[in-house]
């Protein structure tokens, strides 16, 4: 799926992106990934009214309202967003959809969703917003939640945590990237990238709650991700154009990952040799994080050349929800041959 970039860059500005003033409390991590959201796609000029929004219950599926205002959007039950957004955007497939979840509402109740719609490769930004509690009710436990972790009206946590991201790449979704909501820079680009993704783009993105879930020690905590975040790159999405030219970049120091609409991912090396088109090294690196107690961010893993759901059922051009009765109804000799080859 490719969008046209439209010649008047003024028609649209950021204002044309916002969303709802948010209720979220002060320094929610979930606002600044909105901020992200707003930021990505006004700098890639695609009109607001192409994106369709998804989201489920809990705090992360109320900040779907902060942002893409003029965009449509769905708020579903806990957990059922991903059937809802498949089911809407196999319907349409000139729209691009945003899946707004936690990990409450995808680890928990939602997980098996989450699991399926990975698989099928529908063309969705999935969004995590990861705090490790339910802050809508009072902070409980999210299944994303550290073993041991204390909190006051909870006690101690006594089980191991579900891995987001490597629950993702199990279930075989072809782009799968870590962030932490205190790096904006970083998500954003992410975002931009999932974007361009022609399937199911998760993005599981550490969400600090500084009600619930703060403490120093908390692995969802700000203090906690700044202290221990380690990038696998610097990244940089460069949308498609005639020429990609990286003279900015030292040679042999960066990797690209052309994307199905050719435009470019371009990951800048830091201090390890990475490589996000390996499934098998996306694997060990998460597991290494784990055993180390690292923060892992970057593009995890990509695959650009595996089909959407929408190639493997040979999708046309015109979306299904706007067929007119003559195209989608088999004509009486149709029928017929139907009946007859049951009969």
């Amino acid at each position: 799926m490719t969008y046209e970039k439209h010649n008047d860059v003024k028609k649209y500005t950021r204002q044309d992106y916002l969303g709802r003033p948010s209720t979220l409390c002060k320094g929610c991590g979930h606002n600044s990934i909105s901020n992200m959201i707003i930021s990505a796609c006004h700098e890639l000029e695609i009109p607001p009214e192409k994106f369709v929004k998804f989201s489920g219950i809990g705090c992360s599926s109320k900040s779907a309202a902060y942002f893409l205002e003029r965009s449509f959007g769905f708020n579903g039950l806990h957990g059922r967003m991903p059937s809802l957004a498949e089911g809407a955007l196999f319907a349409d497939t000139s729209l691009k959809g945003f899946g707004i979840s936690g990990d409450g509402d995808t680890a928990n109740i939602g997980l098996s969703q989450f699991k399926h719609i990975a698989r099928r490769n529908v063309p969705l930004v999935y969004i995590v917003e990861n705090n490790g509690v339910y802050g809508l009710t009072k902070g409980q436990f999210s299944a994303t939640a550290e073993k041991g972790l204390i909190l006051k009206r909870q006690g101690e946590n006594p089980y191991l945590p579900v891995d987001i991201a490597m629950e993702a790449i199990s279930a075989n979704a072809s782009f799968v990237a870590r962030s932490f909501a205190g790096d904006p820079k970083q998500v954003k680009e992410l975002i931009k990238a999932a974007i361009s993704h022609q399937g199911t783009a998760i993005l599981d993105i550490i969400s600090p709650c500084v009600t619930f879930n703060n403490q120093d020690y908390s692995l969802h905590s700000y203090s906690w991700g700044k202290g221990h975040e380690a990038p696998l790159h610097e990244l940089e999405f460069i949308p498609p154009r005639d020429e990609i030219t990286i003279d900015d970049f030292e040679r042999g120091t960066v990797r690209e990952v052309t994307m199905h609409d050719g435009s470019v991912v371009i990951l800048k090396k830091l201090e390890r040799e990475y490589d996000p088109t390996n499934r098998t090294e996306a694997i060990r690196m998460l597991e290494e994080a784990i055993r180390r107690n690292w923060l892992i961010t970057g593009l995890l893993y990509v695959d650009p050349n595996t089909p959407s759901i929408y190639e493997l059922y040979s999708m046309g051009k015109e979306p299904l929800n706007r067929l007119q009765p003559d195209k989608i109804r088999p004509d009486k000799n149709s029928l017929d041959l139907i009946n007859q080859s049951l009969g």
